[in-house]
């Protein structure tokens, strides 16, 4: 959950910096250079000031108290919310960069909610190009994908071969080329997608590369969802560029309500940005759905 602890600091040295200013105002209405009424004045101002610092820093107290309370009950539910929220559901993973420890977050996600994980990818960046071309131009069926122009549409089809599974002729010829990591060899279409970006942003031939690939899971048709941990630089965070994309985001996975945001989103809520950060421009959770009931059958 968010940390009102931060808001409550800035607010303080707000009222610091103010009662620091009135107080040379003091100081130097004491001097005679104003009198005493203003004196009075601005020494009136500096007592309002505390009351309302005092008033924030209880608030804040209050808040923290109910954001611990918040974070225990979202820990405590978590387990009954996600329980079968995947049940059935097969999941592709797409990593840019080396998988790092996100990826056990979202594995676990999706463990817990019980998704079969499909198959990963790790691609490798930034990309050779020259490899890329020249291993396509010797492939006669996929020579129109040859030259600079074409590097987004090379992208996006690879995105929708990914998600669509079955024949993958670009992801075979070119694995040497893309592929860093892999597992699972299922070749089932998926019905859910999770991104992951844990190079830096990348630039050139291979950004363009990406924004194609961003593209087709996007486009592919089924949820997209792109995940980051809690503390990521700005400067370094991906969730912008899928944000840009049409690719649904949620921060802070590494906590219980970052992976429900993140299920709820692979199971099909309201495509948005969720978590705790300013790119959550759609609040911390999406619309919680309840699960269809389960009946039985009375046999006796």
């Amino acid at each position: 959950m968010f940390d009102l602890r931060y808001h409550v600091a800035s607010l303080t040295a707000v009222f610091l910096a103010l009662v620091i200013g009135i107080l040379v105002g003091v100081g130097i209405s004491g001097r005679g250079f104003v009198d005493d009424t203003e004196r009075r004045r601005l020494q009136g101002q500096i007592s309002e000031l505390e009351a309302s610092l005092a008033a924030a820093r209880d608030q804040g107290q209050d808040l923290e108290r109910r954001q611990t309370a918040a974070e225990e009950f979202v820990a405590g539910a978590y387990p009954v919310l996600v329980n079968d929220r995947l049940a059935g559901a097969g999941a592709v993973v797409l990593v840019v960069g080396s998988p790092d420890t996100t990826i056990d977050w979202v594995d676990r996600a999706l463990d817990e909610a019980d998704a079969r994980l499909l198959r990963m990818r790790a691609l490798r960046v930034p990309l050779r190009m020259d490899d890329i071309q020249s291993t396509l131009s010797s492939r006669g069926a996929l020579g129109g994908y040859v030259g600079d122009e074409y590097v987004e549409d090379l992208g996006r089809d690879l995105g929708r071969e990914l998600v669509a599974g079955g024949s993958t002729p670009l992801w075979d010829v070119l694995e040497r080329q893309l592929v860093l990591e892999r597992s699972g060899d299922s070749t089932l279409a998926a019905d859910a997608v999770v991104v992951v970006r844990s190079a830096a942003p990348q630039q050139g031939d291979t950004a363009r590369f990406l924004a194609g690939l961003y593209s087709g899971l996007a486009s592919a048709g089924e949820p997209v969802v792109g995940a980051e941990v809690s503390r990521v630089e700005e400067e370094e965070s991906a969730l912008p560029v899928f944000q840009r994309h049409r690719i649904s985001t949620v921060d802070g996975v590494d906590t219980p309500v970052g992976r429900l945001a993140l299920v709820l989103l692979l199971a099909g809520a309201d495509p948005g940005d969720y978590g705790i950060r300013e790119t959550a421009g759609d609040g911390i959770l999406p619309p919680i759905e309840p699960l269809p009931a389960v009946t039985t059958v009375d046999g006796g």
